[in-house]
């Protein structure tokens, strides 16, 4: 695994990610890393734009592994955006920096809030599954190593994807992993602590995706719904993350444990926020890329 940089620059980096504090900024983060990225290692070939359904979003890329010795480890990877926005294009990063580590990487788009609402995600996350196991081996994945893993609203649609049964691909999840980074996993307790999470109402991200019938929100809710045999799982959450993304880690993993009988990873990506943890991803800061890449390669490790 590569070390995680320290020299002036990552320590400036650093600084004023922790001067900024809690927040999801993505122009601090995209314009923090840019410098960084623009210069950084790039992966193998690209296969753009995939269609693996309908809609206009069902659109996916494909970043092909370097250096694979026979069939490589496959990675899909949902970018976040809080249920209304976000692309797979500002994910870049990500695709390079599994391809040039021998992973074949399978980057989303999925249909977005308002227009589609719960369980739009889940659903997508299902078919581009299916689409995988279909297809991975002719880009030189191995059909029978997928992980899963998002971010943010990412995270959310993972969880509900391979927590809850009814959103499993009919011939079961058999998946080999799923990472969880950041996500919302607890719908009826954002909407229930508002005041103490600091979320404002109305609700930009959850009421877009979720609705306004909050009476439906526990039924919405991944924690309340689980029930999926246990599978390897990794769930994380930055330092500076807000509030209500380390209570539903958390909550997320206790739960898990206490009455699904699962053992999950959990832990915390040090001296970042929300979003900074994601954009360093390829930068040569590993707080998040590395645990991500150890998990993906070894997920029962």
């Amino acid at each position: 695994m590569e070390a995680v940089l320290n020299t002036p620059d990552t320590r400036k980096l650093e600084k004023a990610i922790r001067a900024a504090g809690p927040v999801i900024d993505p122009a601090f983060a995209k314009n923090l890393y840019a410098p960084l990225l623009a210069s950084a290692p790039r992966g193998g070939g690209i296969v753009r734009d995939i269609a693996y359904g309908d809609d206009e979003r069902h659109r996916l890329d494909v970043y092909l592994p370097l250096g694979a010795q026979g069939p490589a480890p496959v990675v899909i990877f949902l970018h976040g955006g809080g249920f209304i926005r976000g692309d797979k294009a500002d994910r870049e990063a990500v695709g390079h920096y599994f391809s040039r580590h021998g992973v074949l990487a399978v980057l989303p788009n999925y249909r977005l809030g308002p227009r589609h609402r719960w369980p739009a995600g889940a659903e997508d996350v299902s078919s581009v599954l299916a689409w995988a196991r279909t297809h991975v081996a002719a880009h030189g994945g191995d059909p029978g190593h997928i992980v899963l893993a998002g971010e943010s609203a990412g995270a959310a649609h993972v969880a509900a994807a391979t927590l809850v049964r009814r959103f499993h691909p009919a011939e079961g999840l058999n998946i080999a992993g799923a990472f969880l980074a950041s996500g919302v996993y607890n719908a009826e307790l954002e909407l229930l602590a508002r005041a103490q999470l600091n979320i404002a109402t109305p609700d930009p991200r959850n009421e877009a995706y979720f609705g306004t019938d909050f009476t439906a929100y526990r039924a919405m809710s991944t924690v309340a719904l689980a029930d999926a045999a246990p599978f390897p799982l990794a769930i994380s959450y930055a330092e500076l993350d807000p509030v209500q993304m380390q209570a539903q880690a958390g909550e997320l993993f206790a739960t898990l444990v206490t009455r699904h009988g699962f053992q999950p990873k959990i832990s915390v990506v040090r001296n970042h926020n929300h979003l900074t943890q994601v954009y360093a991803i390829n930068s040569g800061d590993n707080a998040l890329a590395g645990p991500l890449l150890a998990f993906v390669r070894n997920p029962r490790g």
